[in-house]
């Protein structure tokens, strides 16, 4: 499929509340939950997480259906040194249902430009979304 090709529309609602979230100070792991709007063929905001971790995160994504979630994450270097990379991780589990999986994939690289992400990480297994897996990710 081309670069080009935006199956979704990103509504104005989820671009203002990215811009917000990307230049936003707080100190904390957050993250933002995306979904797509079948009827609307929208993405949108699905939920909003502050101050939150990564098993919380994981519990807000659904057993069966693809998410996109931009992710701030606090993170603590060997050295004590704190950074907040942001991830856009696209989960999309195995079993969904195909209709949502070609939406969702067709719509990834619109709201990955719209969201300014440059480190992007996927998974199909919502078990395998860990802190360990999210730092191996992040490398060293």
């Amino acid at each position: 499929m081309s670069n080009n090709v935006n199956i979704c529309e990103i509504s104005e609602d989820a671009k203002s509340t990215l811009k917000k979230f990307r230049f936003s100070k707080i100190q904390d792991t957050c993250a933002l939950i995306l979904k797509v709007d079948r009827e609307k063929h929208e993405v949108f905001v699905d939920e909003k997480l502050e101050n939150t971790t990564i098993d919380e995160v994981k519990e807000s994504l659904p057993d069966h259906q693809p998410r996109y979630v931009i992710l701030s994450y606090k993170r603590e270097h060997k050295d004590g040194r704190i950074s907040y990379p942001l991830c856009f991780v696209f989960y999309t589990p195995r079993d969904s249902h195909a209709e949502l999986q070609m939406m969702y994939a067709g719509s990834k690289m619109g709201l990955q430009r719209c969201a300014e992400m440059s480190r992007t990480y996927e998974i199909r297994e919502l078990e395998d979304f860990t802190e360990e897996w999210l730092l191996e990710k992040l490398g060293s």
